[in-house]
């Protein structure tokens, strides 16, 4: 890809931070947890991450979510498929969410 094309579609990439319990406490061993686009890619994720945060990134784990069937009396639906990305930082590499100090 060309360098601004590529730069704008890193910007889309991270959806925004996934905050649960599993995430804080995975944060304990320097990981974050991040929404990120369906058609994401590890390498555009780690990319992404380290263009918009300015840290340095040691590994990325992908993991797809199937959306669910629901029904409600005769009509059906889906609920929409998404992706979530577990950031590994490298050591003296950290990000803050929630303000903590």
């Amino acid at each position: 890809m060309s360098g601004p094309t590529h730069q704008e579609r890193l910007m889309t990439i991270i959806r925004g931070p996934h905050i649960s319990e599993k995430s804080h406490m995975v944060a304990e061993s320097n990981q974050v947890v991040f929404k990120v686009r369906t058609d994401a890619t590890k390498i555009e994720i780690k990319q992404a991450v380290e263009l918009l945060f300015e840290v340095k990134v040691d590994d990325v784990n992908v993991i797809k979510y199937h959306g669910k069937i629901k029904r409600y009396g005769r009509s059906s639906g889906r609920r929409a498929a998404w992706k979530k990305a577990y950031v590994r930082l490298a050591e003296g590499s950290s990000l803050e969410f929630l303000g903590a100090e």
